[in-house]
């Protein structure tokens, strides 16, 4: 598999037969370069929003449109895409899994906030989630926007995941050294990828502390458009 860091939380997952784009920010996301969006979008086959802030799910709705591809999320939110942009949406809810080719995608808790902002104040836009995804022998835990949770140790037990990309710039989410507590007390990762951090200076800026409090963990600081093969 491939996994392609796009700056922010946004992320390119090629993984069995499916090309994902997790939280594509791509317009005014200041860490990546507008004048590789195609390459960034290249045979994308769906499209997974774990929550409505603009900083996940701004782009989400032109590039499903201009791709005529699906986008995959919390049924309210998605719901409401196919009245209001007429996109092709797989809505589902905490607990349920989707086929989405030969991948499975489970929906598990996040606990955060999921809004859009309009004129008259925020339109709420269903819960926030995070994802499992499952495929060629590995599964992917995607955070999403959270805090440690007690969720996490039936989550761990459950999904075994081996990957983690975990946000971890605190201010909005976790920092890293509250990443590296959740992961090293409730999951069992080999690999872990940060997220959610440098986009902004009061944002964290490095990954040590994360590395540092993983101990044989390989934690891979990401560069934006660098594919990490796994």
């Amino acid at each position: 598999m491939k996994i392609t860091w796009l700056g922010h939380a946004s992320f390119r997952i090629e993984i069995g037969n499916q090309v994902l784009l997790l939280d594509p920010w791509i317009t005014g996301n200041p860490m990546f370069d507008e004048s590789r969006r195609q390459e960034a979008i290249a045979g994308t086959t769906h499209v997974l929003i774990t929550h409505g802030h603009g900083d996940h799910a701004g782009d989400a709705p032109a590039i499903c449109t201009g791709l005529g591809v699906p986008a995959v999320g919390i049924y309210d939110l998605m719901q409401w895409w196919e009245g209001k942009h007429s996109i092709s949406t797989v809505g589902f809810n905490k607990g349920g899994t989707v086929m989405l080719g030969d991948v499975a995608v489970t929906m598990v808790n996040a606990v955060h906030s999921s809004s859009m902002a309009n004129g008259n104040g925020p339109t709420y836009t269903g819960a926030e989630a995070g994802f499992m995804i499952a495929a060629e022998g590995r599964t992917i835990y995607v955070s999403g926007d959270t805090d440690i949770m007690a969720d996490m140790e039936w989550m761990g037990d459950i999904h075994a995941p081996d990957i983690g990309i975990l946000c971890a710039g605190g201010h909005f989410t976790m920092d890293m050294s509250r990443a590296a507590y959740a992961a090293r007390r409730y999951f069992d990762f080999k690999t872990v990828i940060p997220c959610h951090y440098r986009t902004f200076p009061f944002l964290e800026q490095s990954a040590e502390v994360l590395a540092q409090g993983l101990p044989g963990v390989d934690v891979i600081e990401p560069e934006v458009m660098q594919a990490i093969e796994i």
